[in-house]
């Protein structure tokens, strides 16, 4: 498997492994607890559903909306992607680039998720004091091969911890995307950038195309 290969597998991993269960009280754990309960219950739960195994997109999309959001500052993720247009940005532009955007996560990574058959999640341990807000929390995703570093920042809010950004293999979330939006906004603007995902988001979804090709 190629880097970019595995970067794609790696972080679909870690957006799928936000899931929570619906019996877990997030508001009053702690944040490694959280990510360690999240993680566990989302790769069982992969391993154990064949729509996603077999690149689903609209399952994943499922999966996302039902249990990844009310766990995760996706609006902090979008607004750390778009960097200092965000700031301009119309309350309806805010909107339709946090929308396209998850958007453009889950249906590149769906495939990904096939690829997901005996990994297991390591907590690291955490350094933070008992009155931080904002904390990392270090894993790392174990299987056949290397260990694969995944970490989390993690934000204390009134609704109890939530996710704000997510690093694989070095690389946070919203790093990876900032340079290539910004290119977009300075060339064709903000609603530049929300055609170029929503056209990205229309075309057939990369599982779908590897299974006609198939």
């Amino acid at each position: 498997m190629n880097a970019t290969k595995r970067l794609l597998l790696n972080a679909i991993v870690s957006i799928a492994a936000l899931s929570p269960l619906a019996s877990f009280a997030a508001d009053n754990s702690t944040p490694d607890q959280l990510i360690r309960q999240l993680s566990i219950e989302t790769l069982d739960a992969v391993k154990s559903d064949k729509a996603i195994q077999s690149g689903d997109v609209n399952k994943v999309m499922e999966l996302v909306n039902t249990k990844v959001m009310p766990h995760v500052d996706f609006q902090r993720i979008t607004s750390s992607a778009v960097g200092r247009f965000w700031r301009q940005a119309t309350p309806e532009q805010k909107q339709r680039l946090q929308d396209e955007f998850k958007t453009l996560l889950v249906r590149t990574y769906a495939g990904a998720l096939t690829q997901v058959k005996d990994q297991t999640i390591a907590m690291k341990p955490m350094r933070a004091a008992p009155e931080d807000t904002e904390v990392v929390v270090r894993t790392e995703i174990r299987g056949k091969g290397d260990p694969i570093q995944l970490d989390y920042r993690v934000e204390k809010t009134d609704g109890g911890w939530k996710i704000y950004d997510v690093n694989v293999l070095g690389i946070w979330l919203a790093d990876q995307y900032r340079n290539s939006f910004a290119q977009e906004i300075n060339a064709k603007g903000i609603d530049g950038l929300i055609k170029s995902l929503a056209e990205r988001n229309a075309r057939p979804a990369p599982a779908a195309s590897a299974a006609k090709k198939g």
